[in-house]
């Protein structure tokens, strides 16, 4: 698709245009991750140029496998990145982690087309980020504004498409603000985070857990250390191939047992180790001189984000110690504030990771179907939030030092 180009009329603003271009390789990367890095205290790598790059340079996102890129970039008539959105055009629903499925199904049942549907996301990627943002260097603009220019945009992408929906899924609180005081559906979701209350060593940690808790963790971190794994983190340069050979092999057998499908190729994982190494932390477990279990994390200002893991062997508690408890260990040791470790996952509960709630927002263009789903989301909602409450009250840490995310 060539690129399109509205103009803003607004008469309190400068001539703008608004491209929609189909590769971020047309956005200036420096550009873009200044829009990124204002939206967010804490740098999102997900948001990051590079990783959207190495996305679509590795053919992982495609027109051909359903992620046709249809980026939002708001300009001055100098060339002056002032906002920017990551937006796709889909025929499916998968990668996504904001399940609605539901939803097209009963819109096709009743004769209705639901996709290509547009998605405002990071592919593949259930982590809470920016999704509106804006260049902070600009006093001329309010960021505000910005971003409601922004969202008309792509709503107005969607109306050209004739698509029926327009998605944008983890986004932050203030933008989802933005998107549903401008009229877009909301939903709420929820995952399980880890927060470091100022804790000096894992030890602190437990020490603020009830006593049968922290009896279970421990006992679990023994069962896990006894297999004879050795576990290790390993990042930026010291990431050789053979880790990620071996990472990927892992990456493949959780995709084909879970979803069917790998999502990212191999080359992939190369991309993202040459461009953003430095953000990358691999935690592997190594017996006999064989690598044999590994999960990938990214490092953020002050968080780690848990994305895949694999093995090859199934030992207990292994991958409770590989994906969490090792997880904690380099936050501590690293004066990290979070550590969030994926979607879903109930059991993280009483292993320190309590709810949070996410979010996402959604425009419907055919009115019927609009209110039909905005029904089903206010009953929704409230079941999310008293879950939220529920959970958090069933957390594992003792009732003098309650804790919440």
């Amino acid at each position: 698709m060539s690129n399109d180009e509205i103009e803003d009329k607004s008469p309190n603003l400068e001539s703008i245009d608004v491209r929609i271009v189909p590769s971020i390789h047309e956005i200036d990367a420096a550009q873009w991750d200044i829009c990124a890095r204002q939206t967010s205290a804490d740098f999102n790598p997900f948001v990051r140029h590079a990783f959207y790059s190495a996305l679509e340079d590795s053919g992982s996102v495609s027109q051909e496998n359903g992620w046709q890129p249809q980026h939002v970039a708001i300009e001055t008539t100098k060339g002056e990145l002032l906002a920017c959105a990551a937006m796709y055009l889909k025929d499916h629903s998968y990668g996504e982690y904001v399940f609605d499925w539901g939803w097209a199904n009963a819109y096709e049942r009743a004769g209705g087309r639901y996709y290509p549907k547009l998605q405002c996301a990071v592919p593949f990627t259930p982590v809470t980020g920016p999704r509106l943002m804006t260049n902070p260097n600009n006093p001329d603009f309010n960021p505000t504004d910005l971003k409601r220019m922004l969202l008309a945009g792509m709503i107005e992408v969607a109306d050209r498409h004739e698509v029926s929906s327009l998605h944008v899924t983890f986004p932050e609180e203030d933008d989802f603000n933005v998107m549903t005081d401008s009229g877009l559906l909301k939903r709420f979701g929820q995952q399980f985070h880890w927060k470091n209350d100022g804790y000096s060593t894992f030890d602190d940690f437990l020490n603020a857990l009830s006593s049968r808790k922290r009896k279970n963790i421990r006992k679990e971190r023994e069962k896990a250390n006894a297999a004879g794994v050795s576990i290790y983190a390993v990042s930026g340069g010291d990431i050789t191939e053979r880790h990620w050979d071996a990472f990927y092999h892992f990456y493949r057998l959780t995709s084909d047992r879970k979803w069917g499908q790998a999502y990212m190729n191999r080359t992939f994982f190369d991309l993202l180790s040459k461009r953003m190494g430095d953000q990358v932390v691999l935690i592997m477990g190594e017996q006999d001189s064989e690598i044999v279990c590994g999960a990938l994390n990214l490092l953020g200002g002050d968080t780690l984000y848990g994305r895949n893991w694999g093995t090859v062997v199934h030992y207990p508690m292994l991958h409770f110690e590989v994906c969490y408890y090792r997880a904690i260990d380099f936050a501590i040791g690293h004066g990290l504030s979070w550590v969030e470790a994926g979607a879903q996952g109930p059991h993280k509960l009483q292993r320190g990771y309590l709810p949070r709630k996410t979010y996402s927002a959604h425009w419907i263009a055919d009115g019927g179907f609009r209110s039909a789903v905005a029904q089903y989301l206010n009953q929704e909602r409230p079941a999310i939030e008293d879950d939220v409450d529920t959970l958090t009250e069933m957390g594992p840490f003792k009732r003098t030092g309650r804790h919440t995310c």
